[in-house]
């Protein structure tokens, strides 16, 4: 069991890299006026994309894995946790979709807005990582 858990850790932290990094490609993206620059960011971006689903993928199937293994557990800090996990699932397809503006040169957001929306993630990092340690109620 706990190779398992081991592995849902290694997962996530590949998964909130990207989380954290993509945004921050962006902001640098906004910024690049040239065709090599935005060609050199958008395969950038479609890499680190492809790398981070896959530790979505990890984190999630780990996660589900544990979950079962466990079963049942009456405890509501993981249904919390679960319901986090989805919201970053959202927040992770929302990359994806400005991701595909930046490559079809549609982007109209500034990279004020990229910086705000970088520490998303960190939001969600301290209370996946409060919930599962506290284990609350």
């Amino acid at each position: 069991m706990l190779w398992l858990k081991a592995a849902h850790i290694i997962f996530a932290v590949t998964w909130f890299a990207g989380l954290f990094y993509l945004p921050r490609l962006f902001v640098y993206h906004c910024e690049t006026m040239d065709a090599p620059g935005h060609a050199r960011f958008c395969t950038m971006e479609r890499r680190l994309y492809r790398l981070m689903s896959i530790g979505m993928a990890g984190s999630l199937l780990m996660g589900v894995w544990l979950w079962l293994a466990y079963w049942p557990i009456p405890t509501a800090w993981l249904h919390a946790k679960a319901a986090l996990a989805l919201g970053l699932v959202g927040y992770h397809h929302w990359l994806l979709i400005l991701m595909k503006d930046f490559a079809n040169f549609r982007n109209k957001r500034s990279a004020k807005f990229y910086r705000l929306i970088n520490e998303v993630p960190a939001i969600f990092l301290i209370a996946l990582v409060c919930l599962a340690v506290l284990k609350p109620g």
